[in-house]
């Protein structure tokens, strides 16, 4: 029961028509909500290590918002195909979901190649509105999450290309690769270790749906815990 009227308010919230990362009203989609009440009832059960890790990553992105009046996300892993883009999409549905139009995201990788179909499938299971709009080897999705928003632009590209933020930024680093890879990222306010298991594991695998939508739903849980974090800690 505790645990219910801790979600009450914030549910309220989801509901109602809330300003996006880039301040356009929308109203989260019908299909997608379920997962979204789950990713929040879940961002109250991560693991005390997690919370310790986005605790610290809300510290810094509030220190950000108050010293520069805003910061960006940049989510980053080898090869911006599956966990970064995840990462970013459900980042931007918990900023707009809570009222946090001032973090603004954005993925990339230390190589390019192409986002993952099944990166676009599992959002699609989820509830999410993907549209292919370019045909080419590396396609750009519009990713959709709320009514009468702009969609994310979804596609393979570097960390440092110049569609995302080079200045104000935090590297979020989806994979210990990437991590290792980048000691330096220029530009960037600081980095945080997310470290998310690759679903690439399950390709071609009877499993592969369950193990994308099952790491989809944890990184939705972690992006929730950090916004619900930064909203709480700017009002302390």
């Amino acid at each position: 029961m505790k645990l219910i009227r801790s979600l009450l308010p914030l549910l309220g919230i989801l509901m109602t028509p809330q300003p996006t990362a880039n301040g356009d009203p929308g109203e989260l989609l019908e299909p997608l909500r379920p997962a979204v009440q789950r990713a929040l009832s879940e961002s109250y059960k991560l693991p005390s290590t997690r919370q310790d890790l986005l605790d610290d990553a809300a510290r810094q992105i509030v220190n950000a918002i108050r010293e520069l009046g805003g910061c960006d996300l940049i989510f980053v892993c080898t090869h911006n195909s599956r966990r970064s883009h995840l990462s970013h999409v459900w980042a931007d549905v918990a900023a707009a979901s809570l009222g946090l139009p001032e973090i603004g995201t954005a993925s990339g990788g230390t190589e390019t190649t192409a986002c993952n179909p099944r990166t676009v499938q599992s959002l699609r299971r989820l509830g999410f509105s993907v549209v292919r709009s370019t045909f080419s080897e590396n396609p750009i999705y519009l990713v959709q999450s709320r009514e009468n928003a702009p969609p994310v632009r979804v596609y393979s590209k570097a960390f440092h290309d110049p569609e995302n933020p080079q200045q104000n930024f935090f590297a979020m680093m989806c994979c210990s690769d990437a991590d290792e890879e980048c000691p330096l990222i220029p530009g960037s306010l600081g980095r945080v270790a997310l470290h998310y298991e690759d679903p690439k594991v399950s390709d071609n695998t009877p499993e592969e749906g369950e193990v994308y939508d099952t790491r989809s739903r944890q990184i939705a849980s972690e992006m929730f815990y950090l916004m619900r974090r930064v909203k709480e800690m700017r009002a302390e």
